[in-house]
């Protein structure tokens, strides 16, 4: 049923992609707020899912075009590794998709090189004490959920090198993920704040959810995605039951057309802004945590994945017309009135590979 589905979706996008391609090109994709996507610079934290979404086009296609393009921007990243300072928290998020990635498909020692020099750069975040990796580089004692996600890291280049020591480091910020930041029902901080010299967690930060009690659904997304994925690593069955409770939650606080509000604690009406990218991500964590429950359960989270994929193509996706981006209403930062109802790069995606699993791909990025 979804397979049919998902192999036609699939044509209309790589058909898209085949028009936006020449367009984009080897650019940094970001917000897409008119027709065109516009253009960062190679340090910024979303650099990685344009060429993702050319590794996945390859996959299917094995047309060069996707490949050589991916390579030239995964090159140009170069820079960052190399001259750049603030290699953060997202190390994942750059280079999971990009060289690790490329390493994958093609074999590439330099990707490899590239995957093993950002997985140092973010294993040397971790902080002793707290038992997580810090985020950004001030405050001091910042921890944030979408980390949850660039732990995938740390678990590839243990795998790599054949030896825990990356791996120990990213469980054990998975562990403070389920301690600190997924509540009892399920919901999830954005931001904490722990003392950098004890560890000792002080307090709750709201981040871009509305308030430090409420639950910014992107957020939710990194959790739902990240954890399953730690999972897979680990064997850690707590850290499987807390990806459960965080589903839970986002299923039940999504809107009748499965496509969630940026925050899922604030008051919701016809205005209120939606979150694609949340609905994409939090789809692929849905399909990622169906592959580790028990039989019973597997329907549940893969039959709401098909269900978001398939609102955001009937109600959110510009294929019949010629703006970059493949969806439309996402919220990047409500707070603070950035790219509000605009297209953006990591919900294309997450969408893009979600249609890519449901179509029975396992040969995912996020792991080796």
């Amino acid at each position: 049923m979804y397979q049919t589905w998902a192999e036609e979706t699939m044509k209309r996008i790589l058909n898209k992609l085949n028009t936006t391609l020449p367009e984009i090109g080897a650019g940094f994709p970001h917000a897409c707020k008119d027709m065109v996507y516009n253009q960062g610079t190679p340090h910024w934290w979303t650099n990685g899912f344009w060429p993702g979404m050319l590794w996945i086009a390859y996959q299917q296609t094995k047309d060069e075009k996707f490949l050589t393009t991916a390579q030239e921007i995964e090159e140009k990243m170069d820079v960052v590794l190399d001259e750049y300072y603030n290699v953060d928290h997202d190390a994942g998020f750059l280079w999971m998709l990009s060289a690790c990635a490329d390493y994958k498909i093609t074999g590439n020692e330099e990707s490899r090189r590239r995957c093993m020099k950002a997985a140092a750069f973010l294993a040397s975040r971790f902080n002793l004490k707290g038992s997580f990796i810090q985020a950004w580089n001030q405050p001091n004692g910042w921890a944030i959920i979408d980390c949850c996600m660039n732990l995938t890291l740390l678990y590839w280049a243990s795998k790599a090198l054949d030896n825990p020591r990356f791996r120990h480091i990213a469980h054990a910020h998975a562990r403070t993920v389920i301690e600190y930041f997924v509540r009892k029902d399920g919901s999830v901080n954005h931001v904490l704040s722990f003392d950098p010299e004890t560890g000792e967690f002080i307090e709750s930060l709201h981040g871009q959810a509305a308030r430090p009690d409420s639950a910014w659904s992107r957020g939710t997304a990194w959790a739902l995605y990240g954890l399953p994925l730690s999972y897979r690593a680990t064997g850690d069955t707590e850290i499987l039951e807390a990806a459960k409770r965080v589903a839970n939650f986002y299923l039940a606080n999504l809107p009748e057309d499965y496509v969630a509000h940026w925050d899922f604690r604030v008051a919701r009406n016809a205005d209120t802004p939606r979150d694609s990218s949340a609905a994409a991500c939090g789809a692929c964590g849905l399909l990622e945590l169906s592959d580790h429950v028990s039989d019973f359960e597997k329907p549940l989270y893969r039959d709401a994945a098909y269900h978001i994929l398939k609102s955001l193509t009937d109600h959110y996706s510009n294929f019949d017309n010629k703006k970059q981006c493949i969806l439309n209403e996402a919220t990047e930062n409500f707070p603070s009135g950035q790219n509000i109802n605009a297209g953006l790069i990591y919900g294309d995606y997450f969408y893009v590979e979600g249609i890519s699993r449901l179509m029975g791909n396992k040969d995912i990025f996020w792991y080796e």
